[in-house]
C-alpha cells in the first residue's frame, strides 16, 4: 500500500490554508508578522508557477509537500538512517533523534522537500501520521478551501481522478503525487 496525495491546481484559491493547517497541526512556528508562505519550516508550500514567457498559460499555484516517494532519494543518501520509509504504508518519515543535520537529503531531494528546524535537524510532512492513526484525513487536507488536495492510497485516488486529467508525478524517485489539470 502507498500513500499518496492528490493535488489539482485548478482549485487551488492560494489562500495558504494547507499551509496554515500544517504549521498549526504540528506547532510550527508561523513567523512574527509574516505573510504566509515566507517563514519556515515549511512542510507544506504553496508556490507560484510562472508561465513561460510569451505563452497564454496562466499561472498556476501548487501545494507541494514531501512526495513520499517509492524510492526515496532522501533516505538513500542519510548517514544515519534517520530517514525511512513504512513499509505498511509507504510514508517517509523521520527520526529526528538520528538526524545530525549534515543536509545530504536537501541535496539529494529532486523536490526540495527537506526542512530545517532551529535546532537544525531535518524535518517534513509525515502525512499527519498522529492523525491518520485516530482516523483523520492530514490537516491540509482537510482545511483546503478550495477542495484541491486530496489523500489516500493510490489505487483510491487513481479511481477519484479516472474522468479527470490527471498524471503521477514522474521522476527516479517515484513520487507518491497525481496532479490534475
Amino acid at each position: 500500500m502507498q500513500y499518496a496525495f492528490y493535488f489539482d491546481s485548478s482549485r487551488c484559491l492560494q489562500c495558504f490554508a494547507c499551509e496554515i493547517a500544517c504549521k498549526s497541526a504540528h506547532g510550527l512556528a508561523p513567523g512574527v508578522n509574516a505573510e504566509p508562505g515566507t517563514q519556515g519550516p515549511r512542510w507544506r508550500r504553496v508556490v507560484t508557477i510562472d508561465p513561460l514567457s510569451g505563452g497564454d498559460t496562466p499561472v498556476q499555484y501548487f501545494s507541494m509537500s514531501c512526495m513520499h516517494c517509492g524510492k526515496p532519494a532522501c533516505e538513500a543518501v542519510c548517514p544515519t538512517g534517520a530517514i525511512h520509509k513504512r513499509e505498511e504504508d509507504g510514508i517517509v518519515v523521520v527520526d529526528p533523534s538520528k538526524c545530525i543535520g549534515c543536509h545530504y537529503c536537501f541535496f539529494a531531494c529532486p523536490f526540495g522537500v527537506p526542512q530545517y528546524g532551529d535546532d537544525g535537524t531535518m524535518q517534513k510532512c509525515n502525512l499527519c501520521l498522529e492523525r491518520l492513526e485516530e482516523g483523520q484525513q492530514p490537516a491540509c487536507v482537510e482545511q483546503c478551501c478550495g477542495g484541491a488536495i486530496h489523500f489516500g492510497t493510490l489505487e483510491e485516488l487513481s479511481k477519484l481522478i479516472e474522468s479527470e486529467t490527471a498524471t503521477q508525478l514522474a521522476g527516479s524517485t517515484h513520487p507518491a503525487m497525481l496532479v490534475g489539470r
